[in-house]
């Protein structure tokens, strides 16, 4: 496990990754003068793309022990820029930087909204996706990670193609299965071109946000095929920027930011 290095005064952060966001944050900061910077992830991903930064992998056992790596790494500033359906950590680091005094920052990309076209059913978990789904036999594009595909075992009757960036290695044990795995960015032609190459007759998606993957839903829209949307779960409310541009704007400004003026901007 790496640790952050000794800069002098330089400001330690700590950046819980995992994310486009995370990436180019930890990038921007690479190298300056004045910052000490570490980027965790979880370990969810077997070949991480290497970062310019001290990287850590794994977690940290819950709120209390991330509260003690802030205070053993003498973290001044937390910046939370995990997935948007990563709840339990975020609630975790909420947790952590309040009980230890540290400056959160979240970075929270926009959700997606329909849009004319998009022939959207919005649900509010993995659970509420497979009934969505029906008893009928359907071709069902499977967008969600491989973390809950599990989920699609209790409708064995459809056909999935589903697209993970690790090996599914058996967590959905159903009889007509395609797995791809693939890393992002997509784009909308090319998500067009499987859909049809598959005869895709749904997509399952959650609502990410952000552009890596918006194609298929634009893809989807373009060809009139409906989406079941996973919604969002709620995540703790605590000051947050939409991108990494702004987080480091926050950085820079230091002092000068006051929760106040970052809340939802």
């Amino acid at each position: 496990m790496d640790k952050a290095p000794m800069s002098g005064g330089a400001m330690r952060i700590l950046i819980l990754g995992g994310t486009g966001e995370a990436s180019a944050l930890a990038r921007s900061l690479a190298g300056q003068d004045g910052y000490a910077v570490t980027l965790s992830l979880a370990g969810r991903t077997a070949a991480p793309r290497p970062e310019p930064v001290p990287t850590r992998i794994g977690g940290f056992g819950g709120a209390e022990g991330l509260a003690a790596y802030l205070r053993s790494e003498r973290i001044e500033r937390l910046i939370d820029a995990t997935h948007p359906f990563a709840a339990t950590i975020s609630g975790n680091a909420a947790r952590a930087a309040e009980a230890v005094g540290v400056t959160l920052l979240a970075i929270r990309r926009p959700a997606w909204c329909r849009a004319p076209g998009d022939l959207w059913t919005e649900v509010a978990n993995m659970q509420e996706a497979v009934t969505a789904l029906g008893r009928e036999p359907r071709r069902v594009f499977l967008t969600i990670g491989r973390q809950e595909a599990g989920a699609f075992a209790a409708a064995p009757q459809h056909a999935y193609l589903a697209r993970t960036v690790e090996p599914l290695d058996g967590v959905l044990p159903v009889p007509h299965l395609t797995p791809l795995e693939a890393r992002g960015p997509f784009d909308a032609e090319a998500d067009a071109d499987l859909m049809r190459a598959t005869g895709t007759e749904i997509l399952v998606s959650k609502n990410s946000g952000g552009a890596a993957t918006y194609g298929k839903i634009a893809a989807a829209r373009a060809l009139a095929i409906p989406v079941i949307m996973v919604r969002r779960p709620e995540k703790p409310d605590v000051p947050s920027v939409p991108d990494a541009a702004a987080a480091l704007r926050w950085l820079d400004a230091g002092a000068h930011a006051g929760p106040a003026t970052l809340r939802d901007v």
